[in-house]
């Protein structure tokens, strides 16, 4: 077996701790919905394209791994352009993050849904940001 087929160590540790991230980002979106709509009872509904829509369980689950798989297609790409992809993908992240929050700002109907679905988009970010940035090489 040549040394070019084995996988090393440290990638594949990488790719599990990546994997990790994408799916307790998920989970987390998840949880945060489960709270406030099933259990607390919050309207979770935006408004897209003139009509109201409610915001379900499968929506969520699938934009947060599309999320997390779209943040770590980035970090890998970045690993291969620059000398420091940690940074700059923890940078391009944040600023990502800022920008995503105008979804449910602008198309959220009502506070409590707003407030939730903004929770949503930070509580991917708390789970992504931290853990796909320490996990970049020469961070």
């Amino acid at each position: 077996m040549s040394h070019e087929t084995m996988p090393t160590r440290p990638a594949s540790r990488s790719a599990t701790r990546r994997a990790l991230a994408v799916a307790g980002a998920a989970a987390a979106a998840l949880a945060l919905w489960a709270l406030a709509g099933p259990v607390a009872g919050v309207d979770l509904t935006v408004r897209t394209g003139g009509a109201e829509q409610p915001v379900g369980p499968a929506s969520v689950a699938v934009t947060s791994v599309l999320a997390g798989l779209a943040a770590w297609g980035l970090l890998a790409l970045l690993e291969r352009v620059t000398s420091r992809p940690g940074r700059a993908w923890t940078i391009i992240a944040v600023v990502v993050l800022v920008l995503s929050l105008a979804g449910p700002l602008g198309s959220a109907v009502g506070t409590a849904s707003t407030v939730t679905l903004a929770g949503m988009h930070l509580v991917v970010a708390a789970v992504l940001i931290p853990v796909l940035g320490r996990s970049a090489r020469g961070r």
